[in-house]
């Protein structure tokens, strides 16, 4: 082991019962990644990256923001600088960032997927850099070849209502171990608010084959790319929203504020949420009678740098935690379609830790003994996919749900090297319950908790999504 190693076989695992959940139970389980954002254009063609650069740090937002507070000029982060100068600037960086989970992340990928076994910094990066760029012409650490490198079984990337779905449909006949599908993300069609949301409509309107004049017609349209998306596989949705809107109506008001929309007019606050109450709702009833899973990622404050905002674009690391309120307008949303009877299998994840509890209980409230876990809390997301993140999820869920029902870990990734995240999930959660049998908290039944533990990991999430 190399004097710099500290990734090793018991890494996070602090006693015995740890060790042995993780490398019976968890280690060897298969991986559905249920939510990311790999372009599947990149896998369908099979991509081989020319550098580690390509693959590691381009669109990785966690790493620019690292280098940008420890003072490296944009030109090395998402500027003209050449790839091997932006790998150099990120080694420099990785040092600095000790005790954040990026430290962790970076040289568990460099191990899992390339056998490197050492700290990688600014002496050790020229090294490190043609050792991997080597590595990655190698047939096996092509796109296809890195997921099936880390076990993956299925994953869904994430794609827009408006999307032909041309790289899924080629995948549908290809058979190399990984089952890829996608999920629909309807989000600019439910943002009335968006500066280019008539543009949007065109867009989806072209797609769907009709002109979208209506609020039905949008609903029309809709519909026509869901039965688009569930004829090709499709079984999820996924919507990245602030919070929740709910906000009583009637159909003459909605028809009203679409048609003040189309006009360019302003829109009240109120008419907003009056709008997205009436969109998710139907979207809702639709996804139910296709069985669908519906996915909501609440809590981020977006593009909070305007000027960065104008320089370089949104999504480029500019995000953070925010504090909406969640409970009441989320419960009235999940009501509504509950009192129907059309809610759907349903995900929520937070990004705010302080409405952990709210989410933990929420979710009690309307799994109502039809389906196992059928209303999820999902796990740490974006902020909060690090070990305190988790741990603090995992707890809370614990305490006030049934975690032994609970669909487990997801990237909600770009990156390919990414997957090694499932690993350091499965091990927080095997350093908890192994913590738990210790200290006498839980009963020393290996097969009773390593039961849960295997579930947690795979097939917990094998059976709801019924993959």
């Amino acid at each position: 082991m190399s004097k710099t190693s500290f990734i090793t076989d018991n890494f996070l695992l602090q006693n015995n019962f740890a060790e042995e959940l993780y490398h019976t139970y968890a280690k060897e389980q298969p991986i559905i990644d249920y939510h990311n954002h790999l372009p599947p254009k990149e896998i369908a063609e099979d991509r081989v990256f020319d550098n580690i650069s390509q693959v590691w740090i381009a669109g990785d937002h966690y790493k620019w923001r690292a280098m940008r507070t420890m003072g490296v000029n944009e030109k090395f982060i998402t500027g003209d600088a050449s790839d091997k100068e932006k790998f150099e600037a990120w080694a420099k960086t990785v040092p600095h960032t000790l005790r954040n989970p990026l430290f962790h992340w970076t040289h568990l990928e460099l191990k899992r997927y390339f056998g490197i076994d050492e700290l990688l910094t600014e002496k050790s990066a020229p090294g490190i850099y043609e050792n991997v760029n080597a590595q990655l012409q190698q047939p096996e650490n092509s796109c296809r070849g890195l997921l099936t490198k880390m076990n993956v079984k299925t994953l869904c990337t994430t794609e827009d209502p408006t999307d032909a779905l041309k790289y899924h449909k080629q995948m549908s006949s290809m058979d190399f171990g990984v089952k890829v599908s996608t999920a629909f993300r309807p989000d600019k069609a439910i943002l009335i608010e968006a500066e280019n949301y008539l543009d949007y409509l065109n867009a989806l309107g072209d797609a769907a084959g009709l002109s979208i004049d209506s609020f039905q017609r949008l609903k029309d349209a809709l519909v026509k790319r869901i039965d688009y998306f569930d004829d090709n596989g499709c079984k999820l949705c996924d919507h990245g929203l602030n919070s929740i809107s709910f906000e009583e109506f009637n159909d003459a008001d909605i028809n009203a504020i679409f048609e003040k929309r189309r006009n360019n007019n302003p829109l009240s606050i109120k008419e907003i949420d009056q709008f997205k109450t009436a969109i998710l709702l139907f979207l809702g009833e639709n996804y139910h009678k296709r069985e669908w899973v519906q996915q909501f990622h609440l809590g981020a404050l977006r593009n909070n740098n305007k000027r960065m905002l104008a320089k370089i674009g949104p999504d480029t690391g500019w995000d953070s935690i925010a504090d909406y309120p969640q409970a009441e307008s989320l419960s009235a949303f999940l009501n509504a379609l509950d009192v129907k009877d059309k809610l759907p299998k349903t995900i929520l994840y937070n990004l705010n830790p302080a409405d952990n509890a709210i989410f933990a209980t929420m979710i009690g409230n309307f799994n109502d003994g039809s389906i196992k876990g059928k209303v999820q809390w999902g796990s740490g997301w974006w902020f909060l996919d690090q070990k305190n993140g988790m741990e603090n999820q995992l707890n809370t869920l614990s305490s006030m749900g049934i975690i032994s029902c609970f669909v487990g870990m997801l990237t909600d990734s770009r990156s390919f090297l990414s997957f090694p995240r499932h690993e350091y999930f499965r091990r927080v959660l095997c350093n908890l319950f192994g913590r738990d049998m210790a200290s006498g908290e839980l009963p020393g039944d290996m097969e009773l908790v390593g039961q849960t533990i295997s579930n947690i990991c795979y097939s917990n999430a094998k059976q709801y999504f019924n993959f």
